[in-house]
């Protein structure tokens, strides 16, 4: 094990601590690569027009009007405000709760925590839920399937879909050029 490494009890012990300073926000919250979701606990007789919630691109503020924010601050990273909402949703304990989306601007990156004076996690530990091929759009699905392609390839020994596009290429050119002589060519 190298030096900088921590022991497992070291890697237990931050678990435990991140897990408390979680646990002690006023909020939850969880997420996935592409968007982030907040819960706040509010009195069950409050409507929606008791609240205060403003998403802005770099900024959050939520809670109950005419009391200090529930959370109040600066974003680590941009979201979309046109896609990001908020909902107000009875609870079966009789409280209700605020239900905040973020939809994050940059749909590849894990946030380290929601606003920039919370504690933070640990992303290396994130463990993301598989995703299927369906999910993904048009142009990274193509992408995936690619790769997925030229890895069958090359662990059959066959050409990748850039060896045959290559082998193409100079197929046409033999083609065009019959008078050219190919038999010695040693092409890479």
């Amino acid at each position: 094990m190298a030096d900088n490494e921590p022991t497992p009890e070291q890697e237990a012990a931050a678990r435990a601590k991140e897990a408390q300073e979680q646990a002690a926000l006023p909020y939850k919250w969880t997420q996935t690569i592409a968007d982030l979701d907040i819960t706040l606990t509010v009195p069950g007789n409050l409507k929606g027009r008791d609240l205060i919630v403003q998403i802005q691109r770099q900024k959050i503020k939520a809670g109950v009007k005419g009391q200090d924010p529930i959370i109040d601050g600066d974003l680590p990273h941009a979201v979309s405000t046109e896609d990001s909402t908020w909902t107000l949703t009875s609870s079966p304990d009789g409280t209700k709760a605020v239900e905040i989306h973020l939809d994050k601007a940059n749909k590849m990156e894990w946030w380290a925590h929601v606003v920039t004076t919370a504690p933070t996690i640990d992303v290396t530990k994130i463990q993301p839920e598989n995703s299927k091929l369906s999910d993904l759009d048009g142009e990274t699905r193509g992408m995936v399937e690619k790769m997925m392609y030229d890895q069958r390839q090359k662990e059959r020994g066959l050409p990748t879909s850039e060896d045959q596009k290559k082998a193409d290429i100079l197929k046409k050119f033999q083609e065009q050029h019959p008078e050219m002589d190919f038999s010695n060519a040693k092409i890479n």
